[in-house]
């Protein structure tokens, strides 16, 4: 589902190269849940980027459903985020001035889906993440697990095979934080969705098959 082949990625900073990652090879199946962990600095949201198409790495290839993120157009790379790859976020990223129905509807309006089909899908993700009476609410009007779990429902909307995750429980305290994990865990083993979860938390990566530690951007055994 996902695989990495001998991927780097140099950014230059004030005319200095700066390596984020270096020659990271790694293969994650579908439906399977991986924790990549690591300290700040040591790569792991460059990580999340370049499986989510956001960003082109400098050597390697990465390949997401059959589909190489570095031959792909930017109108292509942009199909492929829209069918195939949900993505939630630490600071949620819904937008303020829509309710909650719309904010889920989003993803399915973008991409051209009939009326029926999204109202059909957008009270089903609702319905998931327990938010069905808060479907005419604004953002601002919930807390932050309500927040989340519209960031949730958003991504899900879509049916996607990957789940990308940065931190989502990262302006969450603990209690909260573990039941948007526990959703997760278990909104994708019902859909059978690849999810790669990047944190800090080891209470988050524990609802992860595996965990990958990151640091200094190569791939270690060790945390």
């Amino acid at each position: 589902m996902i695989r990495l082949d001998k991927v780097s990625k140099v950014y230059c900073q004030n005319h200095q190269e700066v390596t984020a990652l270096k020659d990271i090879s790694l293969t994650i199946s579908k439906g399977e849940f991986v924790a990549i962990m690591g300290p700040s600095g040591s790569g792991k949201s460059t990580l999340l980027n370049l499986i989510g198409g956001l960003d082109q790495p400098t050597a390697g290839t990465v390949t997401v459903d059959g589909h190489g993120i570095s031959t792909l157009s930017d109108q292509a790379m942009t199909l492929l985020r829209r069918k195939t790859i949900g993505m939630i976020f630490q600071f949620f990223n819904l937008l303020p001035h829509l309710t909650v129905w719309e904010n889920v509807a989003l993803p399915l309006l973008l991409r051209g889906e009939a009326a029926l089909s999204v109202k059909t899908s957008v009270a089903g993700c609702l319905d998931q993440v327990g938010l069905s009476n808060r479907a005419g609410h604004r953002p601002h009007e919930l807390s932050g697990g309500e927040q989340q779990r519209v960031a949730i429902a958003r991504a899900l909307a879509i049916q996607p095979k990957v789940l990308l995750a940065d931190e989502p429980t990262g302006n969450l305290d603990s209690g909260v934080g573990g039941e948007i994990m526990g959703l997760i865990k278990k909104l994708s083993r019902q859909q059978v969705i690849t999810v790669v979860l990047v944190t800090h938390s080891l209470q988050a990566a524990s609802y992860a098959d595996h965990v990958l530690h990151l640091k200094d951007g190569m791939m270690s055994s060790k945390p």
